[in-house]
Formats: C-alpha cells, sequence, structure tokens
C-alpha cells in the first residue's frame, strides 16, 4: 500500500535510494550493527561440508538498499553457485536508510559495494581510498515523472513547472537540468519520498526511480505517469557500480577479479532466468512482490540500464576512461567537484571491458 510513506522497508514508492542520493553519517556503533545483524543470501544446500566450505574466501558485499531487482545478478550468482565456482563464499548483506556504505567498506565490515558514479569521484576528493572496479549499471534509473495530458512530451516542457527534488538532486542531476534545459531555482520543490503533493498537482512532475516509482503511482494516482529517464537526456553517470578498497586491488587483485567476473556472470544468468535470484531475493525482503520484481526486470531491460551502450560489445561492467571523463566535466562545470581532484583515482578498467561473450554460459 503506498499510502504508508513513513513505512521505510516498504516497496513500491517507500523504496528509496537513500544511499544513491544521500550520505546518511553513522556512528560506530550502528556500523557494527549493520555488519553484523543484517539480513543475508545463501543458496540453499551451497555448502554441504564444513570442508567445502573452508576452501571457499569469504567474500561480504553490501547493497545500497533492500533487496530487490535492481540487484539480482549478485543473487542470482549466489543462488546459482557462481561465486562458489569462483572460489568465493559471497555473503550480500542488505542496504538501508541508515547503512553508509563507504564507511563500512573503509571500516573492512564489507569487502564490496554497490556505490554510484558522483560518490565514487567526491571519494576522491575527500581522500578516501576506494575505487570502482566495475559498473553494472551502464544508465542511472533516476527520472523525472509529469501527469499525461497536461502537454508534457519532453523534458523541455517542464520549464517553468514545479518539481519535486530531494536535497541530494542538487549535487547530483539538477545542475545538468539548469545548465541544459534551463530549469530555474524556483521551480524546485520539496520532495519527501511522499507522492501525495505530486497527485495533487497535475501541472507539477516528481523525482523517482525507473523500476519502482512509475508503477506505484500507476496503482495509487490510477495513471501511468509520463517518464523521463535523465540517463538519456545527458546525465551520464555509471550506477550500480562495484567498489572496494585500494588496498584490495593493490594486495589481492584475484580476489577483485573473481567478483567481479562472477558478479557478471551473474547477472548475465539473472536476465536469462531469474527464478534462483528472485528467491533469495524474497528470502532477504519479505516484502518484495513477484509484481515488483517483474517490474524492475521489464524496465531495466527495456530502457538498456544494464546491457546498452558500451556493455552491448564489452560486456556487462563495462567502463571507459570518456565515460568518467565526461560525467567528471559535467560535476567541475556544475561547481560540484574541483576541477583539480584526480578522477581517474576513482576507478579502474583493469577487472572489466573482456568482451561480452566471456562473461556469457
Amino acid at each position: 500500500m503506498i499510502g504508508n510513506y513513513h513505512s521505510l522497508h516498504s516497496t513500491g514508492l517507500t523504496r528509496r535510494r537513500f544511499i544513491h542520493y544521500g550520505s546518511a553519517a553513522v556512528g560506530t556503533g550502528l556500523l557494527a550493527a549493520c555488519a553484523g545483524n543484517n539480513q543475508t543470501a545463501s543458496a540453499p544446500g551451497e555448502m554441504s561440508t564444513a570442508d567445502s566450505a573452508a576452501a571457499l574466501t569469504p567474500v561480504a558485499f553490501g547493497t545500497n538498499w533492500y533487496a530487490q531487482a535492481e540487484h539480482g545478478g549478485f543473487y542470482q550468482a549466489v543462488a546459482t553457485g557462481i561465486y562458489s565456482d569462483y572460489g568465493l563464499d559471497v555473503t550480500i548483506k542488505m542496504g538501508g536508510p541508515q547503512v553508509n556504505g563507504t564507511q563500512l567498506l573503509m571500516g573492512k565490515a564489507i569487502d564490496f559495494f554497490m556505490g554510484f558514479g558522483s560518490d565514487a569521484i567526491n571519494a576522491v576528493q575527500e581522500g578516501i581510498p576506494k575505487v570502482t572496479v566495475a559498473a553494472i549499471f551502464q544508465k542511472d534509473p533516476q527520472v523525472l515523472l509529469a501527469h499525461p495530458d497536461q502537454g508534457i512530451e519532453t523534458l523541455e516542457d517542464l520549464k517553468g513547472r514545479p518539481v519535486f527534488i530531494s536535497a541530494s538532486a542538487n549535487v547530483t542531476y539538477w545542475p545538468l537540468l539548469t545548465a541544459k534545459y534551463g530549469f530555474t531555482e524556483d521551480m524546485k520543490r520539496p520532495y519527501n519520498f511522499n507522492p501525495g503533493p505530486f497527485l495533487a498537482d497535475k501541472n507539477s512532475a516528481q523525482q523517482g526511480y525507473l523500476s519502482s516509482e512509475p508503477l506505484a503511482i500507476e496503482k495509487e494516482g490510477g495513471f501511468a505517469p509520463v517518464v523521463f529517464l535523465l540517463a538519456d537526456y545527458g546525465y551520464d553517470p555509471y550506477s550500480t557500480t562495484v567498489e572496494t578498497r585500494k588496498e584490495i586491488v593493490e594486495q589481492d587483485p584475484d580476489l577483485v577479479r573473481r567478483f567481479v567476473e562472477a558478479s557478471i556472470k551473474g547477472w548475465y544468468s539473472y536476465f536469462e532466468d531469474p527464478a534462483p535470484g528472485n528467491e533469495l531475493i524474497k528470502q532477504d525482503n519479505p516484502e518484495m512482490t513477484d509484481e515488483q520484481i517483474a517490474y524492475g526486470i521489464e524496465k531495466m531491460q527495456e530502457y538498456g540500464i544494464v546491457i546498452s551502450g558500451d556493455a552491448e560489445t564489452k560486456g556487462i561492467g563495462a567502463m571507459t576512461d570518456e565515460r568518467w571523463k565526461s560525467y567528471f566535466d559535467t560535476l567541475v562545470e556544475a561547481g560540484i567537484i574541483s576541477a583539480e581532484t584526480d578522477y581517474k583515482d576513482a576507478y579502474t578498467l583493469e577487472f572489466v571491458n573482456q568482451g561480452a561473450d566471456a562473461y556469457k554460459g
């Protein structure tokens, strides 16, 4: 039920990317709690003996939200034994509204984390020694939603209309909208993850997440909203990235390579038959519905969130220097990141771009 917007564990509109669009600071006590108390995913019957378990390298992977289709490839790699085929015993630790993944990563509570482009570059500016080793999403799923039959057919048609956005939009996608499409400060309205104001004002627009809010708006408001995927309008950061500590890349590159390759294979497997991964998703997040999972998979495929652009030939997880520079330049022009920041420290291409055929099967 979408009306309960204060229940952060519910799915639909209440499923929020607080990790993606916020940086909730947590103390060491919460860090320890997250490390010890998160639900974990494990394939039924995966480790039949203590000896077989001991032969695998334990790895903790932190996600950016509660389990969902957008995490499907990672769960699939657990469920189908792909990780174990690579000598890894992977535990997936779910994120949430008060979980700071970077802090967990730097505190060694997890070994890899599901990150995003702008935070990776900002980490370099702040001297945080983490590095992005793969980019599962070629397109960030951030969208703006509008009412139908209001003369809104392009993103430019939103100019001058009220737009409900979160505070973090000011340092992510809003600068692009002001520079490229003439959006102005007086258009902004505070978005508190409650679609009520948007539903009440047919002239307005609202931020959202491609695989969640459109479905929830349709169910609650009784109409299919007009959807603008910002990635198709020049907002080009990588999303759902795989981050790790620089020390791991330097000291154990084979571990990084195995985790990245197995994860990518998990994503190809998930799109072929998501059933095994979906069972673990629902095990970790009992409030996730089959309808929401199916919708998420459909939209990821329809919009080329995972497989498009460089990923079509280089394989899922692909990254390029040109793409990172393009986004860095956008952040510099918007005054979000200093031009002196060595953005190339935010990522490495060492573990990706093997070619799509290398990961399939």
